[in-house]
């Protein structure tokens, strides 16, 4: 049987570690931080997560979980408008979806840079509350989870089978 390695999962979740803390600086000015797993998604606070997917040698799918009032703040700041100028929630998701696309893709080229190309999945926005992605039962996962400006960031990477080595 074919199986993701917990070390493979691990060295995926680190370049995902890295992808946040540097879109978040250099696209949003604000410090991302890994914090000790806190879950987000069984409160009742409206949720927005972004999806992005990475299919190749090496393939996934990372789900970027926010209250949806962070998402706000982070269309704000990425587009430069205050808060009460941002029209709906499409903007806002459309931001989310570019943020998660920045994170998965800065991901992507480091997993192509270590030798295992892959191309990257359209990505996609879901609202709710108790949001929670249900991986086959022939995937791994891993989450992670980030602090900025006193709110919290969740990470939820999901591997598809492999068993080659990024190195």
């Amino acid at each position: 049987m074919n199986v993701t390695s917990p070390e493979l999962i691990n060295e995926v979740g680190d370049m995902l570690t890295g992808s946040v803390i540097e879109v978040f600086s250099t696209v949003l000015t604000m410090t991302a931080q890994p914090v000790p797993l806190t879950e987000i998604r069984h409160g009742d606070d409206m949720l927005i997560a972004g999806s992005v997917g990475f299919v190749g040698d090496v393939s996934g799918v990372v789900y970027i979980y926010v209250k949806a009032s962070f998402a706000r703040t982070l269309a704000s700041r990425m587009l430069g408008m205050p808060e009460a100028e941002l029209d709906g929630d499409e903007l806002i998701g459309d931001v989310l979806g570019e943020l998660s696309n920045m994170i998965v893709g800065s991901t992507k080229s480091r997993l192509c840079d270590s030798g295992a190309a892959c191309v990257l999945t359209v990505p996609s926005i879901v609202r709710g509350q108790h949001l929670s992605a249900q991986p086959a039962r022939s995937t791994e996962g891993l989450l992670l989870s980030f602090a900025c400006e006193n709110e919290l960031i969740l990470l939820e990477l999901i591997m598809k089978p492999s068993n080659e080595p990024l190195t």
